[in-house]
């Protein structure tokens, strides 16, 4: 089911989020020629996407292992316990570190999933003491990714 949002945009504004999606320095006066607008309605177009959260922010997207992180670590936890208090201090905790890059909460037999990027298994295991170090959990676990199959920031639009 469509949410609101989604209801308000139509084959123009899609056209235009997959293009930025693609890239978001493709001039506006190109977006518009291949959505089939002008530059100024063009314009306006993105301005009311951003305006209403759709596009939050346009940002450079790095390649991880070109900058030496070339671990990329699936940490599972399991909560110390559940109560606001907890689960409040925990995602703080967790959003503190830069080495996590993804923090979700799950259902499930785990309760909180963190995707890491490290260099190597020396720069986990201080990244790992200090995550565990101070608060209360149930039980941790880390899978380490073997080869990444597929990597997207595109969010679907197929289904608008």
């Amino acid at each position: 089911m469509r949410n609101d949002k989604s209801k308000s945009i139509d084959g123009i504004d899609k056209a235009i989020l997959r293009l930025l999606q693609n890239n978001t320095e493709t001039p506006v006066a190109e977006i518009a020629d291949q959505v089939g607008l002008t530059v100024t309605p063009c314009w306006r177009r993105i301005q009311k996407l951003e305006e209403k959260g759709i596009i939050s922010k346009r940002v450079a997207l790095l390649q991880a292992r070109q900058l030496g992180l070339t671990m990329t670590v699936f940490v599972q936890v399991k909560a110390g316990r559940h109560d606001g208090k907890w689960l409040a201090s925990f995602a703080k905790h967790a959003a503190s570190f830069d080495e996590v890059v993804e923090c979700y909460r799950m259902s499930g037999e785990y309760d909180y999933l963190l995707k890491v990027l490290v260099t190597d298994m020396d720069c986990f295991d201080h990244f790992y003491k200090r995550l565990v170090n101070g608060i209360e959990f149930s039980d941790v676990t880390s899978s380490f990714a073997m080869e990444q199959i597929k990597y997207t920031t595109a969010v679907p639009l197929s289904h608008l």
